[in-house]
């Protein structure tokens, strides 16, 4: 199967980029230049309509949402490889619910305070609110892994590479993820990964 991951550094491409290597799966890599507009020209807007990286070819056929390719290849690969549940069992659901949560529920208070970053006023109401959001679904967070030291249990699996993508990211603009002790300490174990230091 050839795969074609279209990606640039420091951005929503990375953690994919890292899932791959964490599967240990051959791929290319192809760089689009999201600061020149390279993302907007026709031959990239044909594989993904958002005009965005990530976007995955999979035998030529395209993929895009970042959340859409970790689902898609825990499912693929990752069972045999003992980093995603197997089909049809509770650990599954669990899989599919964190993971959303961490992009949907979780990163729609992330959006708020890029937002209020962006313009260049963290601490505004917009601010405000999304770090308040952020830090009641943090102290649920660490309620769950007070109960496990990874997301599904006693073994790392590709939902804490998913879901401690956001969580890192959202510590990067100022999340308070410090003041919960295990997602800190356990985020510190997702990021101290092999695969978590890939140059992307």
């Amino acid at each position: 199967m050839s795969l074609v991951l279209y990606w640039h550094p420091m951005s929503s491409a990375t953690p994919i980029a890292c899932a791959l290597a964490e599967l240990g799966l051959p791929h290319e890599r192809v760089k689009v230049d999201i600061t020149t507009g390279e993302q907007r020209r026709p031959a990239f807007l044909a594989l993904n309509p958002n005009g965005k990286v990530p976007t995955l070819t999979v035998d030529g056929a395209p993929m895009f949402e970042a959340l859409a390719m970790e689902l898609w290849l825990g499912e693929r690969y990752g069972v045999e490889r003992g980093l995603w549940p197997a089909p049809g069992t509770p650990a599954q659901l669990q899989a599919f619910s964190w993971c959303t949560w961490a992009y949907v529920t979780y990163g729609a208070q992330l959006v708020r305070l890029q937002a209020a970053r962006d313009m260049g006023t963290p601490d505004d109401a917009h601010g405000r609110a999304g770090r308040e959001g952020m830090d009641q679904l943090l102290a649920l967070l660490d309620a769950h892994l007070a109960k496990r030291p990874w997301m599904l249990g006693e073994a790392y699996s590709l939902v804490d590479l998913s879901v401690g993508s956001v969580i890192g990211y959202s510590a990067y603009i100022g999340a308070p993820v410090d003041q919960h002790p295990n997602v800190r300490d356990w985020l510190a174990r997702v990021q101290a990964r092999p695969a978590m230091q890939i140059e992307a």
